[in-house]
């Protein structure tokens, strides 16, 4: 799977996780140079607290286009230490 925004890959794996339609990508697959961190958080009842990442391509930024859970509850442990997308983040195989 391939996360693209703005024409280029920003994450590539062929581990996802799929959760609720997302893709979940190994933070081991991530361009960390597309990645900044933000101050914004949500919070889903079953998988915790999601903190949320900037995508930045060719100077464009996508704010909080990226979200994580660092720690998951329980229910939700498959996702920890990995990142989904949307905000116009493309995800294809």
């Amino acid at each position: 799977m391939r996360a693209i925004w703005n024409d280029t890959v920003i994450a590539e794996s062929d581990e996802t996780v799929v959760v609720e339609g997302n893709h979940y990508f190994p933070e081991s697959a991530l361009k960390r140079e597309h990645f900044s961190d933000t101050p914004t958080t949500s919070l889903c009842p079953w998988k915790g607290i999601a903190n949320y990442y900037t995508v930045t391509v060719d100077g464009q930024e996508n704010e909080d286009a990226a979200w994580y859970y660092a720690e998951p509850k329980d229910a939700a442990k498959q996702i920890k230490d990995r990142v989904a997308f949307w905000k116009g983040v493309a995800v294809v195989e």
